[in-house]
């Protein structure tokens, strides 16, 4: 059984990529089963919702998370949604073992909805620098991951979701286009601070700001990660539109 493990920034369409493979008959899917160990030992800019109720539910240690996902995948194929700043661990050898996937969006729409919730957010928050460390420690460690793009999922969800199974070697199945509106119940107890959006939906449905200007107080964290994007960009698998072109 394999680990697909999701490594996201927040507000990348990653919930709604985690309810697309909670459809198929031959995966368990996890929400962010570090969120703890990073709430719990990271040091935080900002306090997020429900902080000391997520350490709680999900508990601190890594070695604990880690363990808990491979017992799973003795059964059965897990699909892992996380967040790539989550993974503290400066060698984080466990990932060698999983098939790990990058999920990066344009950082100006990013901020842009994730100010919606922390309001004044710093890099650190947003994934994208880390995503850049991660991407280099697993080239350099022989598996380099698949990087997609959420606004290239958005050109045309299915044909890009046949070519992601493609490249993790999983079968593609219908059942990933839809889902029931108002959540799954693997959805973490954060969901309703971060999930309004995608509980209002029954398949992928692009949520775009009328207003796409960053607010000036948001201008230098821009400024900040658009580096960090431009050095994943050129490896994004691209969405053509066909899934016989793979």
């Amino acid at each position: 059984m394999k680990v697909i493990n999701l490594l996201s920034g927040p507000r990348n369409i990653s919930t709604a990529l985690m309810y697309s493979f909670a459809q198929r008959t031959d995966f368990v899917v996890l929400d962010e089963p570090f969120y703890g160990n990073y709430l719990q030992r990271a040091t935080l800019a900002n306090e997020h919702p429900m902080q000391d109720e997520i350490v709680n539910v999900l508990g601190a240690r890594e070695k604990d998370v880690i363990d808990s996902i491979e017992k799973k995948a003795k059964e059965q194929h897990v699909f892992v949604k996380g967040m790539a700043h989550h993974i503290l661990s400066e060698n984080p050898r466990f990932l060698l073992n999983w098939q790990n996937v990058l999920l990066i969006r344009d950082p100006q729409k990013l901020i842009l909805s994730f100010s919606k919730v922390i309001t004044h957010p710093v890099l650190d928050d947003i994934g994208l620098k880390k995503s850049v460390a991660l991407f280099e420690y697993l080239r350099q460690h022989g598996v380099t991951p698949l990087v997609l793009d959420s606004d290239e999922l958005m050109k045309a969800p299915q044909p890009y979701l046949e070519k992601i199974c493609h490249f993790l070697d999983v079968p593609f199945e219908e059942a990933m286009m839809q889902w029931s509106q108002g959540g799954i119940p693997e959805d973490g107890i954060w969901a309703q601070h971060w999930y309004k959006n995608v509980h209002t939906t029954t398949g992928f449905k692009q949520q775009q700001p009328k207003d796409l200007s960053v607010p000036e107080y948001l201008q230098s964290l821009l400024k900040e990660a658009q580096p960090f994007y431009n050095v994943l960009k050129p490896h994004v698998l691209k969405n053509n539109q066909y899934a016989s072109d793979i």
